[in-house]
């Protein structure tokens, strides 16, 4: 492949792409070979593009019109990706546009013990892979990084670009259902502790309705990445099906472990009110029993109390402590019944 000279692509000097406010994190050329050009601005793509073995690698964070509109007329975007991506909260979702791919992806986040979701809008072409995070989304940083410490395989082009950050966003995913599970166990304690605990069931009823919408994220990102494994030939490299064929691996093992953690929660949260109910049942037993032996006496004593002109203690001194040895006697009776029968 014959050298490229840097300086009839990038304007000097070429400054790290911070402008906007922000909203472009990365703007990064490169050659086919998978070697980095370096650094350029939005303005400088069209130069970049002039060159026929180049390609570029933009990331955004939450743009606005005008800047999506300056990408749109470097890359010839589709106007209804442009306007997915503006508007955002999209349903997971994979578009062809011409020769060109538009990937919604939801992403996840761990903040404070609850997921926080985002969205990542991807354009793939065959010169150029641009990325557009909403929301509660890390930064690609990492996924970039890694893809240029393999440059023979991003010497691929932008295919090799798509696969990282869908690995990276599917990996995110599982140390929240990790997460979820240590925290599930930790609440075990509280879910058998004798006492009801309101926080406990609430907490697990935010766990599964969390947990149910990460599910909606997840299972449709399994379905994109089954189409990249087969289909686009003119943008997937060949040597890259097995790549996606891993996230696909990936995908369906966070689908089952999301799956399995619902069940859980799901059991929790019966065996919860299970033994809620059942400790009210106890209770109530208890209240009836003790009501069961003061019924007893009291009936014996009104009954006593209407008859006072015949009362047998005015003629019988012992009549009184028998009565009373007879309503004695009756509430053990009664409570050796219920004692036998587990009320106590």
């Amino acid at each position: 492949m014959p050298a490229m000279a840097s300086v009839s692509i990038l304007p000097e000097p070429v400054a790290p792409p911070v402008s906007n406010g922000g909203m472009v994190v990365n703007c990064v050329a490169y050659r086919n070979d998978g070697r980095r050009i370096g650094d350029i601005t939005i303005d400088a793509i069209s130069e970049v593009l002039k060159e026929p073995d180049t390609f570029v690698w933009v990331g955004l964070h939450e743009p606005d019109e005008a800047l999506l509109l300056k990408l749109q007329d470097e890359f010839n975007l589709h106007d209804l990706a442009i306007e997915d991506a503006q508007l955002a909260h999209q349903r997971t979702k994979i578009e062809t546009y011409g020769d060109s791919l538009f990937i919604v992806a939801q992403t996840a986040q761990l903040v404070g013990g609850n997921i926080a979701f985002g969205e990542t809008q991807i354009f793939v072409g065959q010169r150029y892979f641009v990325t557009v995070r909403h929301g509660a989304s890390l930064s690609y940083a990492p996924a970039r990084r890694n893809c240029e410490q393999s440059p023979e395989l991003l010497g691929m082009g932008p295919s090799y670009a798509l696969y990282a950050v869908l690995d990276f966003i599917v990996d995110n995913f599982l140390p929240i259902v990790r997460d979820f599970r240590e925290e599930l166990h930790e609440l075990e304690n509280d879910i058998f502790a004798e006492t009801y605990n309101r926080q406990t069931i609430k907490r697990l009823y935010d766990m599964q309705r969390e947990l149910m919408t990460l599910r909606l994220a997840v299972v449709p990102l399994q379905d994109i990445v089954a189409q990249l494994t087969r289909l686009h030939p003119h943008l997937i490299h060949d040597e890259l099906r097995a790549y996606f064929r891993d996230i696909y691996d990936h995908v369906f093992r966070v689908n089952e472990s999301i799956s399995a953690m619902r069940e859980m929660l799901g059991a929790a949260i019966s065996v919860n009110l299970a033994l809620v109910t059942f400790g009210q049942n106890e209770v109530m037993k208890k209240l009836a029993g003790w009501a069961a032996m003061l019924a007893a006496p009291t009936l014996i004593t009104s009954w006593y109390g209407m008859n006072f002109a015949h009362m047998p203690e005015l003629q019988q001194p012992w009549a009184y402590p028998a009565i009373t040895c007879l309503v004695a006697c009756v509430v053990g009776i009664i409570f050796i019944a219920l004692k036998r029968n587990k009320w106590f």
